[in-house]
């Protein structure tokens, strides 16, 4: 994962997460998910932002929710 591009990291934890917890939403902040893939907040935060723009997910308090998985799926495919 490590040497991946950080949008392919990001929809991977994402997706992952979501398996885990049996649900479509992360219940974690900007702050923590970039903590866990090792990057900077500003970073997770542009690039969530743009993947709510395209409509994959939707940005909440403390929380990203997953609204078009098939497609995130497909996108995280094609990279």
């Amino acid at each position: 994962i490590v040497f991946e591009k950080m949008d392919k990291r990001l929809i991977e934890f994402l997706l992952d997460r979501c398996e885990k917890n049996k649900t479509n939403i992360v219940e974690m902040t900007h702050e923590h998910i970039a903590m866990e893939l090792g990057t900077a907040r500003e970073v997770v935060s542009r690039m969530l932002k743009q993947l709510e723009r395209e409509g994959y997910v939707q940005l909440g308090r403390g929380k990203v929710k997953i609204i078009a998985k098939e497609k995130l799926c497909d996108k995280f495919a094609t990279m």
